[in-house]
């Protein structure tokens, strides 16, 4: 009878695991802003070439700050060397250039290959100069592959548009490129340009710059799935991400990133972009939260918070990574706080010194239209704002300062009341879940405590302990939503600072540790499931032809409290690839690069000094209920944009753990096993 009931439990949990890896998902999807643009003629200065008169001379009289528009009719077509066809000499160009296929810089051109292996970019350079702080004459580059193009061939229309804080070029209406400026281009007074009509038709140059309107008629019927998303250019990522759930509804705020933190000469030009939802179906994507407005503008994390029924986000002003201190307003907050023993309150006033520190935008309507204060309320770069436990208004410095501190509005001045609180991290913050407050530490760390009316004492260092929760996310931001789920938001970084979106539901146990497990409305959609096969027990390789699979299967462990399995993602039968190991005895998890051998040597922990925010090769320790039948569910993601596999791999829904392997080309998976059985192995194509 005894045996019985064991053979009928096992067949139940494999019927459940069985159901869980084979249902189909439909995923989470964004309805993004309309990405057409117009650029309505007013009363700007305009001079002319078309394919008569190709050269000619133009006066500025404007202000340099006051920007141009260019508007040129272009004609793609094939063609064997790289070829100028706009020139302003000294002051801009634009250009046909062939790059090469494979190469990744920072552009990321790769992200839009041709089917015949060529790769053709469009490319202007503009030649800026200042003459603040130290004079410099830099040249700035934007451009994009015309296989970004659907329709290549014939007449486009390309815009270059510099105001005073962005270049931007357009095709027929769409951003396909930008940066941040610092400095303006030298062309005040009489110019010559000229134009090459073998490619363009016609050219128009406004001053000043024209301002470009939404075009809310046309929209794309493009909705990307929002696990794993990106922007969609071809160098377009997400960076640090910060969340609040707000009226029933759950905001992302993320750091738009260009180039991998090189836009605006290598400082970065980030800034906060916003999407929502309401049912984690359908997401919404809204205008920028802190747009780049001005030249001495780039920001630093921050997060949403309520405050007096209002939603805020605060975030840093990066100047200092721009200007020299005492070019900026951090020396007089400075000197206020060591005079007064709390920060002081200051309005931005650029004619005196350029701001910095950090600053709020508040939203008018509590759900998007968030508009800039430019109240400067402390001199660190990242701030941290939140309420404890207790409802008092709270902040963690971060960047140029350190320290929990706390005030009774958010401009009547911050008191430091733990100078050494967090001990470490950079992107810190602050949540709490049942009878737990927690603090998290940016990439490597992580404090718990039991919850107390002392913010400042009982903290516990869970990465010493070896129980953390890192899995390869980057600034991990945790938000409670609706029946006491707790969501974990981040990026992962691809060849740089700058990746993918990525969501994961945490798990809290008794004792206050928490697990992450993937989000059910977010698991991406299938098709085209098969079986690769029933049970395995010893060494077994499968082919693989799908570029990105959601692979599911069931661990049985032979004996007890032991075993161990591998599976590697091969680039062909016996090359190089990534090894994805459990191993049950040690409650250990890894990923590690493939081997010739049986299995591959252990990996380091966050706590061993591992690196698990770098997606590389790294181990997660003490696992969580793999001492009986569970299941393993790995997504691995494969586009040109990537230029390489992401593998996000789900431990008996308790524990996740992700990788990015650059290069690779999964063709075949290698299962190895020791003293364990594997059950039900199911593959499912995804886009």
């Amino acid at each position: 009878m005894k045996q019985v009931l064991i053979i009928t439990i096992f067949l139940l949990i494999s019927i459940f695991s069985f159901s869980q890896s084979s249902a189909k998902y439909e995923s989470g999807k964004m309805e993004l802003l309309s990405p057409y643009f117009l650029f309505p003629e007013k009363d700007e200065i305009k001079y002319s070439l078309d394919m008569n008169s190709t050269q000619d001379k133009f006066t500025n009289r404007k202000e340099a700050g006051e920007g141009f528009t260019i508007k040129l009719r272009v004609n793609f077509q094939q063609f064997d060397k790289d070829m100028t066809i706009l020139d302003i000499p000294d002051v801009m160009n634009l250009q046909f250039r062939k790059v090469d296929s494979i190469f990744r810089d920072r552009q990321n051109y790769p992200a839009f290959p041709a089917k015949d292996g060529s790769l053709i970019v469009l490319e202007s350079n503009i030649t800026l100069n200042t003459s603040i702080e130290k004079p410099f004459r830099k040249v700035m580059t934007i451009g994009f592959p015309l296989t970004m193009i659907p329709e290549l061939k014939g007449e486009h229309e390309v815009i270059l548009n510099f105001t005073k804080a962005q270049f931007i070029m357009y095709v027929d209406g769409k951003i396909v490129d930008g940066d941040f400026p610092i400095g303006f281009p030298n062309w005040f007074g009489e110019r010559t340009w000229r134009i090459n009509p073998e490619y363009v038709e016609a050219a128009k140059i406004f001053f000043p710059a024209i301002n470009p309107e939404r075009d809310a008629s046309r929209r794309s019927n493009y909705r990307p799935e929002v696990q794993y998303w990106t922007p969609a250019w071809h160098n377009a990522w997400v960076g640090d991400v910060t969340t609040i759930y707000y009226n029933g509804r759950y905001h992302v705020f993320y750091l738009f990133d260009r180039r991998h933190h090189s836009s605006k000469f290598g400082v970065g030009g980030h800034y906060f972009e916003h999407f929502s939802t309401k049912d984690f179906k359908t997401w919404v994507e809204h205008e920028a939260a802190t747009p780049i407005e001005e030249q001495w503008e780039t920001f630093g994390t921050g997060t949403p918070f309520v405050y007096d029924n209002k939603l805020y986000i605060s975030y840093g002003l990066h100047t200092s990574r721009i200007f020299p201190d005492e070019m900026t307003l951090t020396p007089d907050l400075l000197d206020y706080y060591n005079n007064n023993g709390k920060t002081g309150f200051f309005k931005k006033d650029v004619k005196k010194k350029f701001p910095s520190g950090s600053t709020y935008s508040i939203s008018k309507n509590g759900l998007s239209n968030f508009e800039k204060t430019n109240n400067i309320f402390h001199f660190c770069e990242n701030p941290s704002v939140f309420t404890d436990s207790n409802g008092k208004l709270m902040l963690f410095a971060n960047y140029r300062s350190k320290g929990t501190w706390t005030s009774n509005s958010l401009d009547g001045g911050w008191y430091c009341i733990n100078k050494d609180l967090p001990d470490g991290g950079d992107c810190t913050f602050y949540f709490k879940w049942g009878n737990y407050e927690y603090i998290i530490g940016g990439f490597v760390n992580l404090w718990r405590k039991t919850k107390g009316n002392n913010i400042t004492e009982g903290w516990r260092d869970i990465v010493k302990e070896g129980t953390d929760f890192y899995n390869g996310i980057g600034v991990p931001s945790i938000t409670e939503i609706d029946n006491g789920r707790f969501l974990m938001a981040g990026w992962i970084p691809i060849r740089g600072w700058g990746g993918p979106f990525i969501l994961h539901e945490l798990v809290q146990f008794p004792d206050g540790r928490i697990g992450t497990k993937w989000m059910k409305e977010l698991i991406p959609e299938t098709r085209n499931s098969k079986t690769l096969g029933d049970k395995i027990i010893n060494e077994a390789l499968f082919p693989v032809k799908e570029k990105s699979f959601l692979l599911t299967f069931n661990v049985n462990p032979i004996n007890s409290g032991k075993g161990k399995l591998g599976v590697s993602l091969l680039s062909n039968n016996k090359g190089s690839g990534c090894e994805f190991q459990i191993d049950i005895e040690n409650a250990l998890a890894q990923y590690s690069n493939s081997t010739q051998e049986k299995f591959a040597s252990r990996e380091k922990s966050l706590r061993q000094g591992g690196a698990p925010h770098l997606v590389g090769n790294y181990s997660i320790e003490n696992l969580i209920e793999i001492n009986k039948p569970f299941l393993v569910r790995m997504l691995i993601k494969n586009t040109p944009k990537l230029g390489g596999s992401i593998i996000d791999s789900e431990i008996a829904g308790k524990r996740t753990l992700i990788t990015y392997r650059a290069d690779l080309d999964i063709q075949n998976l290698l299962f190895k096993l020791e003293d364990v059985e594997i059950t039900n192995i199911q593959l499912s194509e995804i886009d």
